[in-house]
């Protein structure tokens, strides 16, 4: 990993930072704990995500006990180097409780972009602003936002079997847009169906 943990600024916080830990997979916020400079190393050096214990005052490498570990796969620092972001693939629940997350079941997140246009377009189905699309959509209804789901999908697979790679990935994203929107409209968001395709997974 490219994280150099002598780059953080460990004095901050008297020799610890937090360490949030997502889940590499699909953005999910799994759990969050500290780090000392040794916790750090020692992830980096095993691929286990390792934490420093406050209460019990040692290294403890999630996982230990259950053998539910967190396999690393990448390592960031913020922009103040006093906070450290930890990729992981989980290898059961991370929650001692059972959960996926350590912040419930609804943590089911989407990742970067996807999840910034599922929030504009719950932001649009509330406001309606004029001259927007979106709205536009809204006010059709129900019937027309699955109607054009159903027409992106037809043109999505067209494209495919056309072998127009350019046309393919611009039909994929009207088809990804459409049904967020549709999702929407029956008050569901993508993370639902991140969370549903997770549950069949697991």
């Amino acid at each position: 990993m490219s994280l150099d943990p002598a780059s953080l600024d460990w004095d901050k916080g008297a020799g610890l930072l937090p360490a949030i830990v997502q889940d590499s997979r699909n953005g999910r916020v799994l759990m969050q704990g500290w780090m000392n400079r040794e916790a750090l190393q020692q992830t980096l050096q095993t691929g286990k995500v390792t934490f420093y214990s406050r209460s019990k005052q040692r290294l403890w490498t999630k996982g230990e006990s259950s053998a539910h570990w967190l396999l690393l796969r990448g390592a960031a620092a913020d922009c103040d180097a006093d906070a450290i972001l930890l990729q992981a693939e989980p290898q059961g629940p991370t929650c001692h409780l059972g959960t996926a997350s350590c912040f419930g079941e609804g943590a089911a997140a989407v990742p970067g972009f996807l999840g910034r246009l599922d929030a504009l377009v719950q932001q649009r189905e509330r406001e309606r602003p004029a001259d927007s699309y979106t709205t536009r959509l809204f006010e059709a209804g129900l019937r027309r936002i699955a109607q054009k789901v159903g027409e992106e999908g037809v043109e999505t697979a067209l494209a495919a079997v056309a072998q127009d790679e350019k046309a393919l990935v611009s039909e994929a994203a009207d088809l990804l847009f459409h049904l967020t929107v549709l999702l929407r409209a029956r008050g569901l968001g993508l993370a639902d169906a991140v969370a549903e395709l997770e549950r069949r997974h697991g």
